[in-house]
């Protein structure tokens, strides 16, 4: 784990091989930091994903020829794991950032750039899959959700992160969310959002 990380960045760790990552397992911290390569390593992984991070994830430049370095290490190194792009999403409608770090007026003009530059990415570096985080925010702005972000730019910890669970299993597992009783939830979410929450995750798996 590092926090907000570019490729460029992974890129000149993975050439380096350091151990700059703090290793967590479950979302929790061992104390340990390993390497990309002793990560992979540590487990028979089933998938490894990749993503920009967020703030260069408008800028296909940005993107290359980092992208593709990381997709050929992966595949080297966890040859058994399906290779999935996870799209980032567009900062909430008047953010600072928004409109000053990444000079947007509107966000639906930057998840138009996260959509192409991602999708871009796919094709080139021959993804096995595709998780459409940011079409599925935009969605869900779009059915009368106020707010999915928590500060702006993260994802809210009740319903942004509930729906990015579902798109992450939907999209890893191929299985249906219809019935998906899960409601361990760090903030509270209502059953309508949870309605919400579904209806979009399906529509943009579609």
């Amino acid at each position: 784990y590092i926090g907000g990380c570019l490729l460029s960045q992974h890129y000149r760790n993975m050439m380096g091989d350091k151990e700059n990552y703090m290793l967590q397992v479950n979302g929790h911290p061992t104390g340990f930091f390993v390497s990309i390569k002793e990560a992979l390593l540590n487990r028979d992984w089933d998938v490894v994903t990749l993503q920009q991070g967020s703030q260069g994830s408008t800028n296909y430049d940005k993107f290359q020829p980092y992208i593709g370095k990381i997709a050929e290490y992966v595949r080297e190194y966890a040859p058994k794991a399906k290779l999935v792009i996870h799209e980032t999403w567009a900062y909430e409608e008047d953010s600072p950032k928004l409109n000053t770090l990444m000079g947007y007026a509107h966000a639906e003009d930057m998840l138009a750039d996260v959509v192409a530059t991602y999708k871009k990415a796919y094709d080139d570096v021959k993804a096995d899959g595709f998780i459409p985080s940011g079409e599925l925010f935009g969605e869900m702005l779009k059915s009368g959700i106020e707010t999915i972000h928590r500060d702006t730019y993260h994802a809210r910890y009740g319903l942004g992160r509930y729906a990015l669970g579902l798109l992450w299993y939907k999209v890893l597992t191929g299985n249906s969310i219809a019935d998906n009783g899960f409601c361990d939830f760090d903030e509270e979410v209502s059953d309508e959002e949870i309605k919400i929450a579904k209806m979009c995750v399906e529509k943009i798996c579609k």
